[in-house]
């Protein structure tokens, strides 16, 4: 399998395969990522679809002063802040859910905390999914949003600081 640098330099030259490969290896990666920063699942794809555009675009700028997947994921994000922007509807915590066994009640705490992560701002949700669920670091984290290193651990604190208000509130009091 080629490197991910590689194939930027192979979509800078015009290798649609190149292109296609890229696109495969990173559909999945961004649909979990997406559907994380936007509620707006019906553009995911046209989002995943639009930032492979600015791939092939601009692969030839592309410096290598980051990793491939940090690069892709900030044009991914900007992105999905623009869709948000233009709507942002909210998913109601589903009522069906609610059971009796420990796998129900485990469901119910994991959809809660969805339906938390859905209360923070698109700035705030990314920060902490871009921690906790894709495991970048800080530095990586203020390449993706392209904003300061102190500005993802001020809405980091911020983030947690609202997602404790909202957990403790339990799904029963919904």
């Amino acid at each position: 399998m080629q490197s991910e640098r590689q194939l930027i330099r192979q979509i800078a030259n015009g290798d649609q395969v190149a292109l296609k490969n890229l696109y495969h290896l990173y559909y999945p990666r961004l649909l979990r990522f997406l559907c994380r920063v936007t509620d707006s699942r019906e553009s995911i794809v046209e989002i995943i679809n639009d930032v492979f555009l600015v791939v092939w675009q601009s692969a030839g700028k592309f410096r290598g002063q980051s990793a491939v997947s940090t690069w892709i994921l900030g044009i991914a994000y900007k992105k999905g802040l623009k869709a948000v922007s233009k709507q942002r509807p909210t998913l109601p915590l589903d009522d069906t859910l609610r059971g009796e066994t420990p796998l129900d009640e485990q469901l119910i705490r994991a959809r809660h905390l969805r339906q938390c992560l859905r209360e923070l701002t698109p700035e705030h949700r990314a920060v902490v999914e871009l921690t906790y669920y894709f495991g970048y670091s800080y530095k990586e984290i203020s390449d993706i949003v392209d904003c300061p290193e102190n500005t993802v651990k001020t809405r980091m604190f911020h983030a947690r600081k609202k997602l404790r208000t909202l957990l403790e509130v339990t799904p029963d009091d919904t």
